[in-house]
């Protein structure tokens, strides 16, 4: 009996042992703190500067806000809508803690693959338009983001061309098929009904009829205004060798292509957006806020941008008076 009494006390100061040494909350192991893998699935349509700026200013935000051991899952797209659902469902499937959704689509079919992992998304024009959200103030059940249009980024562009130059159309080439893309569209029309300047419309499906669109403009167009669409501005370059060859003025929709060789823009860095997406990201990562809780955010910063090269390349003179309206870019 003193025998058995004897290794129950053994086993017993084992068991307490084992649990001095064991984890709390799965996070201490032997006395040493060990962080939670933590895994975030990145969908993004397609690759180009914008979205990848966005991106960057995501992960900059989540290691910012403290968020520890994070492994990235970065799945592209490549503009192909059912590349996109698939990733979504894998995404899904890999049982992800955080989908971060890079752009209307991408977005889109990371809601519909779940109604349970978070997702935050970026880079996205109408939320409530694309069914992401029932509103800016009262996101869903688990998704919230940021919004990549400023409510007065397109009416300032159309009064620029309406005031500062001597257009009379304005020619817009852009996807069909992204809602993001009709929904601008139509603000463009919108804010040109206080204007005497006419839209000239180019459908595309895939970033290899940019350039045939851009010079199918050509003597229609007065000047060209690229939105936010993620098919044109993959293949921007293409829109710009036309503009600069025929000397037609091209506006863009964000400084990202400014940068890239467009003349001007009412914009604001995609970076900084990512970052705010980055900044939701992490509250909901801590368990500190539940999607549904943080409000859908617009850019918090606009601003003219004139690129004066590429001003120069499309026979635009640069105006005095601009310099008090517009930040410079060479």
């Amino acid at each position: 009996m003193k025998t058995w009494k004897s290794l129950l006390g053994v086993s017993l100061a084992g068991v307490l042992m084992l649990g001095g040494c064991g984890t709390k909350e799965g996070k201490e192991v032997n006395g040493e703190a060990k962080d939670k893998e933590i895994k975030i699935g990145v969908t993004q349509i397609v690759e180009h500067p914008s979205l990848d700026a966005a991106y960057k200013g995501f992960k900059k935000a989540i290691s910012a806000n403290g968020v520890k051991n994070v492994k990235y899952d970065v799945q592209l797209a490549q503009g192909d809508p059912n590349n996109s659902q698939t990733i979504a469902k894998n995404l899904v499937g890999d049982k992800v803690d955080l989908i971060f959704a890079n752009s209307t689509p991408s977005a889109q079919h990371a809601l519909n693959a779940t109604k349970d992992i978070p997702i935050v998304f970026t880079s996205v024009t109408d939320p409530v338009g694309a069914k992401l959200v029932k509103s800016f103030d009262e996101p869903g059940d688990n998704i919230t983001g940021t919004t990549d249009t400023h409510p007065d980024a397109i009416p300032k562009t159309i009064e620029f061309i309406d005031k500062e130059t001597d257009a009379k159309t304005v020619g817009l080439i852009y996807n069909k098929g992204e809602q993001n893309s009709v929904a601008q569209v139509d603000l463009v029309k919108k804010a040109m009904k206080k204007s005497d300047l006419k839209p000239v419309e180019v459908s595309v499906s895939t970033s290899a009829d940019v350039k045939q669109a851009a010079e199918s403009l050509v003597g229609r167009a007065d000047v060209f205004y690229i939105i936010t669409d993620n098919t044109v501005v993959s293949a921007l370059e293409s829109v710009i060798s036309v503009a600069e060859d025929k000397d037609i003025p091209m506006f863009a929709g964000e400084l990202d292509s400014v940068k890239r060789g467009a003349f001007a823009a009412y914009g604001f860095d995609y970076y900084d957006i990512g970052y705010e997406a980055g900044e939701m990201a992490a509250k909901i990562l801590k368990g500190d806020k539940k999607p549904s809780e943080l409000k859908v955010q617009y850019p918090q910063k606009l601003k003219l941008v004139i690129n004066k090269k590429a001003a120069e390349a499309m026979g635009v003179k640069l105006k005095p008076e601009w310099k008090s309206k517009a930040e410079y870019t060479e």
